[in-house]
């Protein structure tokens, strides 16, 4: 290595020689040095620096906090008017991201298009701060648009961390403290939210119907989560009297009778194809809170397999509709979280 590369190099050799260069080196040092120091360093290298250290800082910025409201968020999506160009899909998306707030840690399943594209909504928006554990196995990935499927590498790669699905995922599921929301969807459903996802009929072992089972829906039902359902297709087989199995536990036969078995959590919502649905306070029954535009509450009544309660008490011609999804976040879905449309796959059984 030369002498220049080492700072401090040049001081030292000068204090060791003493006056043996004095006369010389003032001359490069005071005159030359300085004036490409003073005029060249200065004026070019903090421009550069800058310039290098907005791109690294950037590009950090980026890979540390992909969904940063600095990194993908959408400009001006507080002002955004409202679509009137939207499909019921991205509507339910909407709907599904607004559940989300800064801080909140959600987890996606499989088949779960729509939440996936919620859960990102929601990040380039109102709640970038939202952890997203994609899969149960990559936390805060940068996602790139929605593959074909919510639980395989696609959606998780390229991660900040990951977690082993069958054995970290349940330390952290299983603490109160974390994943405290979860997005889930089951075959039936009844008026006090219990759900099915394992058989129709009466006979368990000999049913008319096997359904793909619980996966972790059933666990989600009994660990205290606040579950929010989601169903593209509301029809009076989907939403019924009465649950031909329970799968996951809901609010079971209503009133207090959850909390007395000691179980915490429960059901917060149901959005479908036609109304998002809340439960009564004290009886835990399911209670219409809105109809999407375009649908009648009779409608909604003539689609569900019992009668949902109204708003406090409310006449069905006051209640209160939906609002549609804002210009950005359409524009959001259909170009950067789902251009191919997988979020529409849910719907191919619609009649």
């Amino acid at each position: 290595m030369t002498s220049e590369a080492i700072p401090g190099r040049e001081s030292s050799k000068t204090a060791l020689t003493g006056a043996a260069r004095p006369a010389a080196r003032p001359a490069v040092g005071a005159v030359a040095r300085p004036a490409v120091g003073a005029a060249a360093r200065p004026a070019a290298r903090p421009a550069v620096g800058a310039a290098a250290r907005s791109a690294v800082g950037a590009a950090a910025s980026q890979r540390l906090h992909p969904h940063s409201e600095a990194s993908t968020g959408i400009p001006g999506w507080e002002s955004s008017p409202p679509a009137q160009d939207y499909s019921v899909d991205e509507l339910m998306i909407a709907v599904l991201a607004d559940c989300f707030v800064n801080g909140d840690q959600a987890c996606n399943g499989m088949a779960s298009f729509l939440p996936v594209a919620a859960f990102r909504l929601a990040k380039m928006t109102h709640a970038p701060d939202l952890v997203w554990l994609a899969g149960a196995v990559g936390l805060e990935p940068r996602a790139g648009p929605i593959p074909a499927s919510t639980l395989e590498a696609p959606l998780w790669r390229d991660s900040l961390m990951y977690v082993e699905q069958y054995g970290d995922f349940w330390t952290f599921a299983l603490n109160g403290r974390f994943l405290t929301k979860f997005c889930v969807g089951a075959a039936q459903m009844d008026r006090y939210g219990n759900a099915n996802n394992s058989v129709i009929g009466d006979d368990y072992h000999a049913p008319k119907v096997r359904l793909p089972g619980t996966a972790g829906l059933g666990d989600m039902g009994s660990i205290g989560k606040r579950l929010y359902y989601w169903n593209p297709d509301h029809n009076p087989r989907a939403l019924v009297d009465r649950v031909d199995f329970v799968s996951c536990a809901g609010y079971l036969g209503g009133g207090e009778e959850r909390r007395e078995l000691g179980l915490e959590g429960g059901p917060e919502l149901l959005v479908t194809n036609l109304c998002v649905i809340d439960f009564e306070p004290v009886s835990k029954h399911m209670r219409l809170r809105s109809v999407h535009p375009g649908v009648s509450v009779e409608e909604v009544q003539t689609s569900t397999g019992f009668d949902l309660l109204l708003p406090d008490g409310g006449a069905a011609g006051e209640m209160p509709q939906t609002p549609p999804p804002t210009e950005a976040q359409v524009k959001a879905i259909r170009e950067v979280i789902d251009p191919h449309g997988m979020r529409r796959r849910e719907f191919r059984r619609r009649r």
